[in-house]
C-alpha cells in the first residue's frame, strides 16, 4: 500500500474509533475522492457508511461511489434517503449510474428510476437494456458528435460549448439520421480552413463496436489500435454512445482479477461478504468438492492396481512426483492458454499450432525429468526396470498433462463457459488421475522384472 494512502488510513480508523466526526469530516474534504475510495476497501461496511455520511459535497460523494465496488455502493445507497440517492446518481456518469442500479434489489431499482422520472432516467434505462458485460453496458451517452454538414468553424464552436461530453479527443461525425460517417481528431480540426466541410475532411474508415459486443473485444480493439476511446453503434450503424480508455483500464483490470479467482477456485464475491465465514466456504466448496472427488477417484485406481502395489511397495516412492509434476505442467499450460484466449493472442484458428507447441515442450520436459527421476529411482532401489518404469511414465504423463492444459480451456471456450475454470482446480485433478493411471499401468506392465525389489 502507498505510504500517503497507509497514513492516511491509519489517521480515519483512529478518528472512526474516537468518534471524531467533525475532525474527520474535515480530513475528508481535503482528500481526494479517489484516495476515499481507495480507503474502502480496508474498512467493513458500518465503517464504509459512516466515512460516506460525512462526504457533504454531492460531486465528491458521486465519484466515491463511481470508483468503489458497484455492489458496495448499492449497500451504501440502500441506507441513505431515496431522494438523497437520487441526487448523487444524478450527479454521475450514466455508465456508473447503470452500473449501481444494477446491484440494488429490484424494488429499491424500480423506486429510484420513477423518482428520476426525466430525460437522465430515460438513458439509464436504454442503458439497462445491454447485457452489463457488453459494450452497450458499459458505454458512455455523454459524446460529442457533429454533423457532417457543418463548417470547421462552426464545429470549433460548438466544441466551445460542449459542457457535458465525457471526452472530447475525437469528434465523431453523423449524418442527418445519425449514422455514424467519419471520425476527425482536435489536431485536424484545428489545422485546416475555417470554411472546409467537415465531410471533406473526416476519416471514414472508423473504428467502432456494435452494442453488443463482449467488452473484452472492445478492450482488445482499443488496446489493438492505440486508441482513447471506440464508438458504440447499433444495427443499421446509428451511434448510441464510446466507450473510452478509462472504462477499458476497469474491463481489463475486472477480467483479470476474475481469472485469477476462478483458476483457484475461488469467486470475487468473497469481497462483499467480509469475514462471513460460512458465507466464503459456500462458495469455495464446489471446487473443493470436485478435488476432493478427484482424489476419491485417484484412491480407486491405487486401490485397483494393489496387486502391482503388494509386489512391488517401492512403487509408492515416486506416486507425489508423478502426481506433482503433471499438475504442475497442466496449470502451466491451462494458464498460458486462458490468458491467450483473454488477450485475444489466441483463438481458435492458432489453436493446432499452440496444441502442437504445447506438445512439443511436454515431449522435452518429460524426457529430462524422466531421465532424472529415472536414475534416481535405479540407484534408490537398484533395480533398472524401476528407473525405466519412473521415466517413461513421467515422460507420458507430463505430455497428457501438457496438451490437456490446451484442450480443457479450449474444450470449456467452445461450449460457451468461461475457460478460467479449466486451470487449476480443474487440469490438477484430470492430471492427478491420468497420471496415477499411466505409471501403474507401465509397471504392470513390467511386474515380472520389479518383483524382486522389497522396498
Amino acid at each position: 500500500m502507498d505510504r500517503k494512502i497507509q497514513v492516511l488510513l491509519d489517521t480515519v480508523k483512529k478518528l472512526l474509533r474516537r468518534n471524531a466526526m467533525p475532525n474527520l469530516s474535515n480530513l475528508l474534504q481535503k482528500t481526494h475522492p479517489a484516495d476515499i475510495a481507495h480507503l474502502f476497501r480496508y474498512l467493513d461496511i458500518a465503517e464504509q457508511q459512516k466515512l460516506f455520511n460525512l462526504i457533504k459535497d454531492v460531486n465528491d460523494a458521486a465519484e466515491v461511489l463511481a470508483e468503489i465496488e458497484h455492489s458496495i455502493s448499492a449497500q451504501i445507497l440502500d441506507e441513505l434517503d431515496t431522494q438523497r440517492s437520487v441526487e448523487l446518481l444524478q450527479a454521475m456518469s450514466h455508465d456508473d449510474s447503470v452500473d449501481i442500479i444494477r446491484n440494488m434489489p429490484d424494488e429499491m431499482a424500480d423506486e429510484i428510476l420513477n423518482l428520476m422520472q426525466d430525460e437522465r432516467s430515460e438513458e439509464i434505462e436504454n442503458l439497462m437494456q445491454y447485457d452489463e458485460d457488453s459494450a452497450g453496458g458499459i458505454m458512455s451517452t455523454n459524446y460529442f458528435s457533429l454533423n457532417e454538414e457543418l463548417t470547421v468553424k462552426q464545429a470549433i464552436e460548438a466544441l466551445q460549448e460542449a459542457k457535458d461530453a465525457e471526452m472530447v479527443f475525437y469528434v465523431y461525425v453523423v449524418d442527418e439520421y445519425r449514422h455514424l460517417v467519419g471520425v476527425l481528431s482536435l489536431r485536424q480540426l484545428l489545422t485546416v480552413a475555417p470554411n472546409k466541410i467537415l465531410r471533406d475532411i473526416i476519416s471514414g474508415d472508423v473504428i467502432s463496436v456494435h452494442a453488443d459486443a463482449d467488452q473484452e473485444d472492445v478492450a482488445r480493439w482499443v488496446a489493438k489500435y492505440d486508441i482513447l476511446a471506440i464508438p458504440v453503434v447499433d444495427e443499421q450503424n446509428k451511434l448510441l454512445g464510446i466507450v473510452t480508455v478509462d472504462d477499458v483500464i476497469d474491463v481489463l483490470r475486472e477480467e483479470a482479477t476474475e481469472d485469477i479467482y476462478k483458476m483457484v477456485g475461488a469467486s470475487e464475491d468473497e469481497l462483499l461478504y467480509g469475514f462471513k465465514a460460512f458465507r466464503i466456504a459456500g462458495l469455495r466448496l464446489p471446487w473443493l468438492l470436485v478435488n476432493l472427488l478427484g482424489g476419491v477417484v485417484t484412491g480407486y485406481l491405487l486401490w485397483w492396481f494393489q496387486v502391482t502395489l503388494q509386489e512391488v511397495i517401492a512403487l509408492i516412492s515416486f506416486v507425489p512426483v508423478i502426481t506433482g509434476m503433471g499438475g504442475n505442467i497442466g496449470g502451466q499450460s491451462a494458464t498460458i492458454v486462458v490468458r491467450g484466449f483473454a488477450t485475444g493472442r489466441i483463438d481458435f484458428s492458432t489453436l493446432t499450432q499452440v496444441f502442437f507447441k504445447e506438445l512439443r515442450v511436454g515431449i522435452i520436459m518429460g524426457v529430462v525429468c524422466g531421465c532424472v527421476v529415472g536414475c534416481i529411482g535405479w540407484i534408490w532401489h537398484g533395480n533398472i526396470y524401476l528407473g525405466l518404469v519412473v521415466c517413461l511414465a513421467m515422460m507420458i504423463s507430463m505430455t497428457v498433462a501438457a496438451t490437456m492444459g490446451v484442450m480443457a480451456p479450449a474444450f470449456f471456450k467452445r461450449i460457451g463457459v468461461d475457460p478460467a475454470i479449466a486451470s487449476t482446480p480443474f487440469v490438477q485433478t484430470a492430471n492427478d488421475i491420468t497420471g496415477i493411471l499411466i505409471y501403474f499401468s507401465t509397471a504392470t506392465l513390467f511386474i515380472q522384472h520389479l518383483s524382486p525389489i522389497s522396498g
